[in-house]
């Protein structure tokens, strides 16, 4: 356990020198932890004693979540040993496409229950459409409509992240409502659940949500016609206090629960975690950092950007996350959430620090199992670029 007076004085001392470096910046969102976050992480420190392996796995998350730009959260779960290490893991943070994760955590718990046959049948139509990304969205526009079972559509929202595929879903299971009770059934506290893609996309650009906004470039036309202010408040607001937060360490946690049967029968469980094993988003988020042998079943979850900058500026986005289940070599399970909640950073950084958090995990695997760390600060290459998915 880390000494109490050492703890506060380095706390105090880099809080003075955060504050210092920060003198005369804007937005809040410097890498830099307060000064209040740092007293916190300390007090932390001080109140659970770790073991050497955590000690170094909690330092490692710290330097990578204050090394970006942002604000981030990031935790990871060590199941087995009933462990969990986190940098700001307890805030909540903007979950984006993360939170499909929930609906179809609903609709599997009510097939259990025998109050949906994923086989049964549901159509899209144009007036179905949601916004951003929604491979249905083609089919529909060309025939009219589109037929397939809800087990399709839960597929569809989790491997390709289709948002009408979601909400085709969320509609069937009883709307945001029936989510938030699953949530609360489960005890997941620190896990909200929006509106829905169209009202919170509409509401975080300073709109109100019209169907016509999901054909074509529409939304993005429309939105460009806001004015700044009312952007930049209603982006600020957002990422504040964001309608569908959730906690990286409530995350983690409920992963680790879903892989291990607590959550759903041995077949909604399995199917389940089928296909967060094949979701094609984010190839080069967390996935992107795998050392040999690893796997990982995830889900990833990407915001708008506030590109209300002159040409050629980055604009700040809000929530570029990713979350998953991680199984080692031997089997050994891990969970990890990590969630950026507004940054500037290039996408380049925000994907080598989700490598680092991989590979972190696994440098403290290979500690607990007496083979050491010395691969955890190994780099690995970036892979092909990420598909244009949430």
């Amino acid at each position: 356990m880390r000494n109490l007076p050492v703890l506060i004085v380095c706390a105090l001392a880099l809080a003075a020198l955060s504050t210092c470096h920060l003198t005369g910046e804007t937005g809040g969102t410097s890498g830099a932890p307060s000064f209040e976050e740092r007293i916190a992480q300390a007090a932390e420190d001080i109140a659970v004693e770790r073991s050497p392996e955590e000690e170094w796995l909690d330092d490692r998350l710290f330097a990578l979540g204050t090394d970006l730009e942002g604000k981030v959260g990031i935790a990871a779960s060590d199941p087995a040993r009933g462990r969990m290490m986190h940098f700001n893991g307890t805030d909540l943070y903007p979950q984006q496409s993360v939170s499909k994760l929930w609906v179809a955590l609903a609709a599997l718990e009510m097939a259990d229950r025998g109050e949906l046959d994923l086989g049964e049948r549901g159509t899209v139509r144009v007036d179905d459409l949601a916004v951003f990304h929604s491979p249905i969205r083609k089919t529909v526009v060309a025939n009219g409509s589109f037929t397939t079972t809800y087990a399709d559509f839960i597929e569809r929202a989790l491997t390709q992240s289709d948002n009408t595929a979601n909400d085709m879903v969320l509609r069937r299971v009883g709307g945001p409502d029936a989510v938030r009770r699953v949530l609360a059934r489960k005890g997941f506290a620190d896990i909200r659940f929006g509106p829905g893609e169209r009202p919170m996309q509409s509401a975080i650009a300073g709109l109100e949500w019209q169907q016509s906004y999901a054909l074509g470039k529409t939304f993005f036309e429309v939105r460009k016609t806001v004015p700044h202010s009312v952007r930049r408040d209603a982006f600020d607001r957002y990422v504040q206090d964001p309608v569908d937060g959730a906690s990286p360490v409530a995350i983690a946690a409920a992963l680790a629960q879903l892989q291990s049967g607590e959550l759903l029968s041995d077949g909604g469980t399995s199917r389940f975690l089928a296909w967060l094993g094949d979701v094609k988003s984010g190839p080069n988020r967390l996935k992107g950092g795998l050392p040999e042998g690893w796997r990982i079943a995830h889900k990833t979850g990407t915001g708008q950007v506030l590109d209300i900058v002159p040409p050629g500026q980055p604009g700040y986005q809000a929530g570029y996350n990713d979350v998953g289940i991680l199984t080692a070599p031997d089997g050994t399970i891990y969970t990890v959430a990590v969630l950026i909640g507004k940054t500037i950073a290039p996408v380049p950084e925000r994907m080598e620090m989700m490598h680092g958090v991989v590979r972190a995990v696994a440098g403290y695997h290979e500690m607990m199992a007496g083979a050491g760390a010395n691969r955890a600060d190994e780099p690995v290459p970036v892979g092909t670029p990420e598909a244009a998915t949430s």
